[in-house]
């Protein structure tokens, strides 16, 4: 009876279940992305109002740490005992951070509950993520995933506004507080529409493997926040946590072979492609977060743009890699190929970097403009295709594990491109306004090398002048190293091989057949 009546049925009631279901998605990815931005934006306010200027930096560190230590942890536990309860608890348990921040009383709070938020910032873009995995047959995951890269782009761009905004009329508590209607509504419609096969593992969590890549992550994650900032690279402190995270990192290897649930199997490694997507994952990060970072700093202190609307500055190259994500989703779903795509979009993304490494003090706006388009191009053939391409390359069963080794490479590699990045920027900053301003120079930028519009304004001319040839120098160093390290993913690009993408592109058939010529994962059920 149930045989004859899914024809009839299925057509209908479950594209309209699974588009309640993607919109839910979009919420939580939108969430994940606009939380950093919005709560950058608020940060001079909230220090103004709390506060513990000293501690200023592990209200981002906090969030961060916890975010990238527990993602691989969310991805296993969703293999295990099901999608949909482990993502709906990361959902709540970021919620329950949000309202805590906003109801946070001096710094220390804020930097507590902040942990609290990231522990289940680390299950939403894997949630997202996996639960596409089990909804759509790969040859057909491209396009929602395409859509998904958009509304991180979106993110990017409308964080800030939305943060500047939010701070002025209704103060910065509601940076935090803004996430709790938006994430009500996701939890409901998870809640009611969507409907995954539940899980029952007999094994028990991995807590010692858990507790060595905890330990090996935080401590990577320090060394490239701290290191060149709070103490020197060759420091006995960083030399302490880079031998920490070693050691952690060679016992989680050891342990994952003997484990009976590993965090991370290792055998997912095998599989060419998805160590090869890993790699490239992880440079798209190194170069994506640089590039956001350095971008806003060199039109604001060279180019003069107003730091108001610093998101719409990164628009020619956030609105280039939204374009290119959607059509990259579209070609891949109905062509079933993506090889081209991350070698494309690896060859745009050198040329790109290499072309803002150019930039100087003439150039103008619409140059740069134009470079950051290209750029853009670049990282939207690559930025969701790793992820699909990673997931074509496991089994169902670490459909999880695959996700979230995936993000954490991403986060990773963020962490490095910032940090390396940024050490370069600086150093580079510092030598050029010792050679052009002399003992004057190196007071001015001994603190930071880089100035806020104010402290800028109340330089005298000649000083201001040497600040902006230093920053031209700084982003000429630090988009060189990036386009170096992109060739990493030219190359890595070359050697993917193209699996075919399980499950058939779209088919009109009229006979109540159409679907995937090999049967897809269990799909969401209409209500």
């Amino acid at each position: 009876m149930a045989d004859t009546k899914t024809p009839e049925t299925e057509p209908e009631k479950q594209p309209r279940s699974v588009r309640v279901v993607l919109l839910a998605l979009m919420i939580t990815m939108m969430l994940a992305m606009l939380d950093n931005m919005i709560v950058g934006t608020a940060m001079p306010t909230i220090v103004g109002d709390l506060g513990g200027l000293e501690h200023l930096s592990w209200v981002v560190t906090g969030y961060t740490l916890a975010t990238a230590a527990s993602t691989p942890i969310w991805g296993k536990i969703g293999d295990m005992y099901g999608r949909k309860g482990a993502f709906m608890a990361s959902i709540v348990i970021f919620l329950i951070g949000s309202a805590l921040s906003g109801m946070a009383q001096n710094m220390g709070e804020l930097i507590g509950f902040r942990a609290i938020q990231g522990l289940g910032a680390g299950g939403l873009m894997v949630g997202v993520m996996a639960i596409i995995g089990d909804l759509i047959p790969p040859r057909e995951r491209g396009k929602y995933q395409g859509m998904m890269a958009g509304v991180m782009a979106l993110a990017m761009i409308g964080g800030p506004l939305v943060g500047g905004t939010i701070t002025d009329n209704w103060g910065w508590r509601w940076s935090f507080y803004i996430n709790l209607p938006l994430g009500v509504v996701a939890l409901i419609a998870i809640s009611v529409v969507l409907h995954l096969p539940r899980k029952r593992s007999q094994a028990r969590i991995d807590y010692l493997g858990a507790g060595l890549l905890t330990l090996g992550i935080t401590s990577i994650v320090l060394v490239t926040t701290w290191g060149g900032s709070e103490y020197a690279w060759t420091s006995a402190r960083i030399m302490e946590l880079v031998a920490i995270g070693v050691a952690s990192l060679i016992g989680f290897v050891f342990w994952q072979t003997r484990a009976a649930e590993p965090i991370v199997p290792l055998h997912i490694f095998r599989s060419r492609n998805f160590t090869l997507m890993s790699l490239i994952g992880f440079i798209t990060g190194f170069v994506m977060f640089g590039a956001t970072l350095f971008l806003p700093l060199y039109q604001q202190s060279v180019q003069g743009a107003s730091a108001t609307n610093s998101g719409l500055l990164l628009l020619p190259m956030l609105g280039a890699m939204l374009v290119t994500s959607m059509v990259a989703g579209r070609v891949t779903t109905n062509s079933g190929k993506y090889k081209i795509f991350p070698v494309v979009g690896s060859v745009l993304m050198v040329i790109g970097l290499y072309l803002l490494s150019t930039m100087d003090t003439g150039t103008s706006r619409l140059t740069s403009g134009v470079f950051m388009a290209v750029v853009g191009l670049g990282m939207g053939c690559l930025m969701q295709i790793t992820m699909l391409v990673a997931q074509n390359s496991v089994e169902m069963k670490d459909m999880g594990v695959a996700s979230s080794s995936t993000t954490l490479f991403r986060t990773l590699g963020s962490s490095f491109g910032v940090a390396i990045m940024g050490a370069l920027f600086n150093n580079r900053v510092q030598d050029v306004m010792s050679e052009r301003a002399g003992s004057l120079g190196s007071k001015i930028t001994e603190q930071s090398a880089q100035l806020d519009a104010a402290s800028l304004a109340k330089l005298p001319a000649a000083a201001r002048e040497a600040y902006q040839h230093a920053v031209s120098a700084g982003t000429h160093t630090a988009f060189l190293l990036g386009a170096v390290v992109a060739i990493a993913a030219l190359v890595a690009a070359v050697f993917v091989k193209e699996v075919p993408l399980k499950g058939a592109g779209p088919q009109k058939a009229t006979d109540g057949t159409d679907g995937p010529a090999v049967a897809p994962p269990p799909m969401a059920e209409a209500v």
